[in-house]
Protein backbone atom coordinates (compact mmCIF):
# COMPACT_ATOMS: atom_id res chain seq x y z
CA UNK A 1 0.00 0.00 0.00
CA UNK A 2 3.01 2.14 0.50
CA UNK A 3 4.22 2.01 -2.92
CA UNK A 4 1.37 2.68 -4.03
CA UNK A 5 0.51 6.16 -2.13
CA UNK A 6 4.62 6.82 -3.58
CA UNK A 7 3.66 6.44 -6.76
CA UNK A 8 0.09 8.70 -6.74
CA UNK A 9 2.89 11.40 -5.19
CA UNK A 10 5.66 11.14 -7.22
CA UNK A 11 4.60 13.66 -9.76
CA UNK A 12 6.53 16.82 -9.11
CA UNK A 13 8.41 15.65 -5.87
CA UNK A 14 12.32 15.76 -4.88
CA UNK A 15 13.56 12.69 -5.17
CA UNK A 16 17.16 11.54 -4.13
CA UNK A 17 18.86 8.11 -4.26
CA UNK A 18 21.62 6.53 -2.29
CA UNK A 19 22.65 5.99 1.04
CA UNK A 20 24.60 8.90 2.10
CA UNK A 21 22.20 11.42 0.15
CA UNK A 22 18.84 10.02 1.24
CA UNK A 23 20.57 10.23 5.16
CA UNK A 24 21.49 13.94 4.40
CA UNK A 25 18.02 14.79 2.75
CA UNK A 26 15.72 12.84 5.44
CA UNK A 27 17.61 15.25 8.27
CA UNK A 28 17.71 17.93 6.61
CA UNK A 29 13.83 17.73 5.91
CA UNK A 30 13.57 16.88 9.72
CA UNK A 31 14.92 20.33 10.87
CA UNK A 32 12.45 22.23 8.13
CA UNK A 33 10.08 20.34 9.94
CA UNK A 34 11.37 21.27 13.31
CA UNK A 35 11.79 17.76 14.11
CA UNK A 36 14.83 16.14 15.74
CA UNK A 37 17.24 15.01 13.06
CA UNK A 38 17.71 11.55 14.64
CA UNK A 39 13.94 10.62 14.27
CA UNK A 40 14.26 8.45 11.36
CA UNK A 41 17.65 6.46 11.60
CA UNK A 42 17.02 4.03 8.55
CA UNK A 43 19.85 2.33 7.09
CA UNK A 44 20.31 1.14 3.24
CA UNK A 45 18.11 4.04 2.27
CA UNK A 46 17.46 3.22 -1.26
CA UNK A 47 15.58 6.83 -1.70
CA UNK A 48 13.87 9.61 -0.46
CA UNK A 49 11.26 11.82 -1.93
CA UNK A 50 9.29 15.17 -0.99
CA UNK A 51 6.27 16.44 -2.57
CA UNK A 52 5.76 19.81 -1.13
CA UNK A 53 2.43 20.38 -2.89
CA UNK A 54 0.79 17.72 -0.79
CA UNK A 55 3.20 17.36 2.16
CA UNK A 56 4.05 13.45 1.68
CA UNK A 57 7.38 12.12 2.47
CA UNK A 58 8.86 8.58 1.99
CA UNK A 59 11.74 7.04 2.33
CA UNK A 60 12.80 3.68 0.93
CA UNK A 61 15.56 1.17 2.57
CA UNK A 62 17.11 -1.92 1.17
CA UNK A 63 15.34 -4.23 4.23
CA UNK A 64 13.56 -3.54 7.70
CA UNK A 65 15.75 -2.31 10.29
CA UNK A 66 15.41 -1.57 13.99
CA UNK A 67 16.87 1.34 16.00
CA UNK A 68 17.17 1.21 19.85
CA UNK A 69 16.64 4.90 21.32
CA UNK A 70 19.65 4.13 24.35
CA UNK A 71 18.15 7.49 26.04
CA UNK A 72 14.46 6.13 26.33
CA UNK A 73 15.31 2.38 26.13
CA UNK A 74 12.82 1.85 23.64
CA UNK A 75 13.75 -0.51 20.20
CA UNK A 76 12.05 0.74 16.86
CA UNK A 77 10.97 -0.77 13.62
CA UNK A 78 11.39 0.96 10.33
CA UNK A 79 10.25 -1.14 7.69
CA UNK A 80 11.37 -1.45 3.72
CA UNK A 81 9.25 2.14 2.99
CA UNK A 82 8.33 4.73 5.67
CA UNK A 83 5.94 7.27 4.66
CA UNK A 84 3.92 10.31 5.97
CA UNK A 85 2.44 13.43 5.59
CA UNK A 86 5.08 16.58 7.38
CA UNK A 87 3.74 20.25 8.35
CA UNK A 88 5.45 22.16 11.21
CA UNK A 89 6.07 19.71 13.91
CA UNK A 90 4.28 16.88 13.01
CA UNK A 91 4.27 13.36 10.94
CA UNK A 92 1.04 12.18 10.17
CA UNK A 93 -1.03 9.22 8.96
CA UNK A 94 2.93 7.70 9.19
CA UNK A 95 2.93 3.96 7.97
CA UNK A 96 6.40 1.63 8.41
CA UNK A 97 6.89 2.71 11.78
CA UNK A 98 6.31 0.48 14.94
CA UNK A 99 8.01 0.65 18.76
CA UNK A 100 8.14 -2.36 20.96
CA UNK A 101 6.15 -1.73 23.92
CA UNK A 102 6.61 -4.41 26.47
CA UNK A 103 6.40 -7.50 24.78
CA UNK A 104 4.47 -6.14 21.30
CA UNK A 105 5.05 -3.91 18.62
CA UNK A 106 3.23 -0.84 18.51
CA UNK A 107 2.29 0.65 15.27
CA UNK A 108 2.67 4.76 15.19
CA UNK A 109 0.69 6.63 13.29
CA UNK A 110 1.10 10.10 14.62
CA UNK A 111 4.88 12.25 15.93
CA UNK A 112 4.72 15.44 16.74
CA UNK A 113 5.92 18.37 19.04
CA UNK A 114 2.77 19.83 20.49
CA UNK A 115 3.96 22.56 22.70
CA UNK A 116 7.79 23.08 21.50
CA UNK A 117 8.99 24.61 24.85
CA UNK A 118 7.89 21.59 26.54
CA UNK A 119 10.97 19.36 25.06
CA UNK A 120 8.90 16.97 24.83
CA UNK A 121 8.15 14.83 21.15
CA UNK A 122 4.94 12.35 21.06
CA UNK A 123 4.25 9.64 19.42
CA UNK A 124 0.61 8.71 18.98
CA UNK A 125 -1.37 5.49 17.68
CA UNK A 126 -4.34 4.87 15.44
CA UNK A 127 -6.48 3.94 18.45
CA UNK A 128 -5.56 7.56 19.97
CA UNK A 129 -2.53 6.48 22.89
CA UNK A 130 0.32 8.55 22.83
CA UNK A 131 3.67 8.99 24.68
CA UNK A 132 5.91 11.67 25.00
CA UNK A 133 9.58 11.62 25.67
CA UNK A 134 12.57 14.22 25.09
CA UNK A 135 13.52 15.74 22.43
CA UNK A 136 17.03 14.95 22.95
CA UNK A 137 16.54 11.32 23.13
CA UNK A 138 16.01 11.53 19.25
CA UNK A 139 18.89 14.15 18.30
CA UNK A 140 21.59 12.78 16.03
CA UNK A 141 24.83 12.15 17.43
CA UNK A 142 26.95 12.82 14.56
Amino acid sequence: MASLSIENHRQNAEVYHGAELGKQKSRELLQEMNLPNGLLPLTDIVEVGYNRATGFVWAKQKKPSQHRFSKIGKTVSYDTEVTAFVEDRRMKRLTGVKSKEILIWVTLSEIFIGDSSSGKISFGTAAGISRSFPVSAFVADD
